[in-house]
């Protein structure tokens, strides 16, 4: 589900502005870290989220503001450096702020399974509560996306930018909300995942791998791809780490993602159809 949470965030950035964000995850783990430092004084689990949560949506914005708007309209490769110039930077800033040592992050809900008669199964509370934030997160993208004006707007300034300003759409503040609420999204994704892998500047690399593995499984351009990619990428990384060994779970993930690009390479629940010319 964590996976999935990630998913719709590179999702949300792909539909608003037809960029893929390779600082996602670092831009996640930021926020995390501004989650830490507000229980460091004093706060409580929800406010620390909160915190978290509106750091990503000014960071967001300020990303697609300072650093991607002048490069939208350069070649797409403009775009890919670019991010991946931030994921540096930002692992980089952490580390020099907060340190590279491995910090924990409690969870705000208990992580023993829970007692089913006799038997205690490996779903915790806090696994509940997982479930119930990333299911919540996209049934608001499908709402966003499907049957708001505002996600109508911003999938027209995503694809034809033009001719969403001849229509009187305010294209680069689409863009801006773009950026901040997949940057949203993202921070809760690095919340969640923190109390399951511990906390440190890299964290969310191997998630970032694994949830755009599963956004290009589930399809670009779908929330609901990106749910169940995520899922399916999650139970398939477990039976191979179970059966076959954790070093193998990369190439378990490169390897479906080759099968899925063979068979469909648009992804298994793009909304996208040919048009014959």
């Amino acid at each position: 589900m964590v996976y999935a949470a990630m998913a719709m965030a590179l999702v949300l950035i792909w539909r608003a502005t037809r960029v893929v964000n390779f600082a996602q995850g670092a831009m996640a783990m930021f926020s995390t870290y501004v989650a830490v430092s507000v229980i460091d004084r004093g706060g409580d689990y929800w406010e620390a989220l909160v915190v978290a949560l509106a750091f990503g949506f000014v960071a967001g914005a300020v990303v697609e503001r300072v650093l991607v708007r002048p490069v939208e309209s350069k070649p797409p490769l403009n775009a890919v450096i670019v991010t991946l110039g931030l994921l540096i930077l930002v692992e980089s800033a952490a580390a020099m702020i907060w340190g590279d040592s491995v910090r924990s992050y409690p969870a705000r809900f208990s992580q023993t399974g829970l007692k089913l008669g006799s038997q205690r199964v490996a779903l915790s509370p806090f696994d509940l509560y997982i479930i119930g934030a990333v299911l919540v997160v996209m049934a608001g993208l499908v709402i966003l996306f499907r049957a708001t004006s505002l996600g109508l707007r911003m999938r027209a300034s995503a694809f034809e930018p033009e001719v969403a300003r001849l229509l009187g759409v305010r294209v680069g503040r689409m863009l801006t909300l773009g950026w901040a609420l997949a940057a949203v999204v993202g921070s809760l994704g690095g919340i969640l995942v923190a109390p399951k892998v511990f906390l440190d500047p890299n964290n969310m690399d191997d998630v970032l791998v694994y949830a755009f593995t599963a956004a290009i499984v589930g399809g670009l351009d779908s929330p609901v791809g990106a749910l169940v990619g995520g899922v399916g990428m999650g139970l398939s990384l477990s039976y191979v780490g179970g059966y076959l060994g954790y070093s193998l779970e990369t190439v378990g993930a490169f390897v479906i993602l080759i099968v899925v690009l063979m068979v469909r390479p648009e992804g298994l629940f793009t909304t996208t159809t040919p048009r014959r010319v």
